[in-house]
């Protein structure tokens, strides 16, 4: 649907009210000949009512055309027939008016004044150029039925009430009444079309301020709205850290107050002090995620951006990592494309994603498994990837993987040790620098762990 400017709006609106005026009108001409006629007997009744049968016969088209404009509103018709519309009903009135004076006086008719009425109606409806052009229609066609009268060309109705007989042929009179007429016909234009001029531009500068306004509403909602969701985001995030943090403090604390009660014997004591450091550890684990965590979230804020090779800080993690795969008896493969482009970013950053993508398919792949790392280009991205053997994730669970302290049954089956916070810190990063991230698995399968991030635009040194 096209939206219509208020203006337009109004034009089409004031064109229904200039067919029910005009049906005012027919009423009251049919009125006033028929009182006019008994106070005037020569009134020359049957062409005044053949006049007015004629304006009512093309009101009723106007009507049955207008309503059929109605029909088909929202698709532009209506915005661009419009102004035609108008301009052929105030010519028709035009003439029906003129041909209503010639029968009822012609020069002498003091109801010539009516024709200051539709000059208002074209200052309001029409442009400025076009109402001034039917003020000047409207006195050229004054003139022309004076002249013609006075010519012989059509007959004079003269109506003794009001003038004398040979009026009609007084030159200094009919002058008079020609300059008059078109002076007030040309001056009510200019008045009439200065002021609906001012008002609309009145009207646009209030549509300006108003859609101003609204623009703002909208941008305050639309914050309002972020804000709210902040809001719920932040008492989640809260609700789920301080639920973290309680199960391990607590165990923490429950093995120190057995342990300092004297409740257990030195062998249980050092078991139960193996616990707390054990809960100690990882709560320190969860402390250094929620840092890494909150350093991830403010990520575009620093401003140390700067081309990265991903290369090299997959090279320096693996270096950390190859001895914890051994260890469990995992073989750590990597491939890097000879030619990899560098990636905007923060270097520090970068070596998280790699450490909890590597860190978490070595944590989660048993013993005699394997692990492969590749990095390579595509197209505009440079796209890195983590494959491993381990233990995979149920489909149902695959959607949640990314989600702060989300971790799988299978996974606190296999490890219980975990914050659930490594991959959703990969997630941030790497969407924070327009990367996206992707991950598949397949239950007792493995999994495989997906980055890509657009190229740096590096420019090229100066020729020397």
């Amino acid at each position: 649907m096209i939206e219509q400017h208020p203006l337009q709006v109004e034009l089409v609106e004031r064109i229904d009210w200039l067919i029910r005026l005009r049906w005012v009108a027919v009423a009251g001409t049919l009125i006033g000949v028929l009182v006019a006629s008994q106070v005037e007997p020569q009134l020359p009744v049957g062409p005044l009512i053949t006049v007015t049968a004629i304006i009512a016969v093309y009101n009723l088209i106007f009507a049955i055309y207008a309503h059929r404009l109605n029909l088909r509103r929202g698709t532009g018709i209506r915005r661009r027939q419009s102004p035609i519309f108008a301009q052929i009903q105030i010519g028709l009135d035009l003439v029906a008016l003129i041909a209503l004076l010639h029968f009822a006086g012609g020069v002498e008719n003091p109801f010539a004044v009516f024709l200051v009425f539709h000059i208002i109606n074209a200052s309001i409806l029409l442009s400025r150029r076009a109402s001034f052009l039917v003020a000047l229609a409207a006195a050229t066609l004054y003139v022309a039925m004076i002249l013609t009268e006075y010519g012989g060309l059509l007959p004079h109705y003269n109506l003794p009430r009001l003038a004398a007989p040979t009026r009609y042929r007084d030159l200094s009179y009919l002058a008079a009444r020609t300059l008059a007429i078109t002076v007030t016909l040309l001056l009510a234009e200019a008045m009439a079309s200065s002021i609906v001029a001012r008002l609309r531009a009145r009207t646009e500068d209030l549509l300006r301020i108003s859609q101003s306004h609204e623009a703002k509403s909208r941008e305050l909602e639309e914050a309002n709205q972020k804000l709210r969701q902040l809001d719920i985001a932040r008492t989640r995030f809260i609700t789920t850290v301080t639920h973290e943090l309680r199960a391990p403090v607590g165990a923490i604390i429950s093995a120190l107050e057995l342990t300092l009660g004297g409740y257990l014997t030195p062998e249980k004591q050092q078991e139960m002090i193996r616990r707390a450091q054990a809960r100690a550890q990882e709560l320190l684990d969860l402390i250094r995620d929620l840092l890494e965590l909150s350093k991830a979230r403010q990520i575009g804020e620093t401003g140390y951006e700067q081309p990265v090779q991903l290369a090299a800080v997959l090279e320096n993690v693996v270096e950390l990592m190859r001895v914890e795969a051994e260890n469990k008896d995992l073989l750590l493969s990597v491939d890097v494309a000879p030619v990899v482009s560098p990636v905007l970013a923060d270097a520090g950053q970068m070596k998280s994603v790699w450490t909890n993508l590597i860190s978490n398919a070595i944590k989660y792949t048993e013993p005699g498994g394997i692990i492969v790392v590749s990095l390579k280009e595509e197209g505009d991205w440079v796209v890195g990837t983590v494959r491993d053997t381990g233990i995979g994730i149920a489909a149902e669970d695959l959607p949640r993987v990314f989600d702060e302290f989300f971790r799988a049954e299978q996974a606190k089956a296999l490890v219980q040790r975990g914050t659930g916070v490594g991959l959703a810190i990969v997630k941030r990063i790497i969407e924070s620098y327009g990367g996206t991230v992707h991950a598949e698995s397949e239950l007792g399968k493995g999994s495989r762990f997906s980055f890509r991030l657009p190229k740096a635009h590096v420019p090229s040194p100066p020729a020397a």
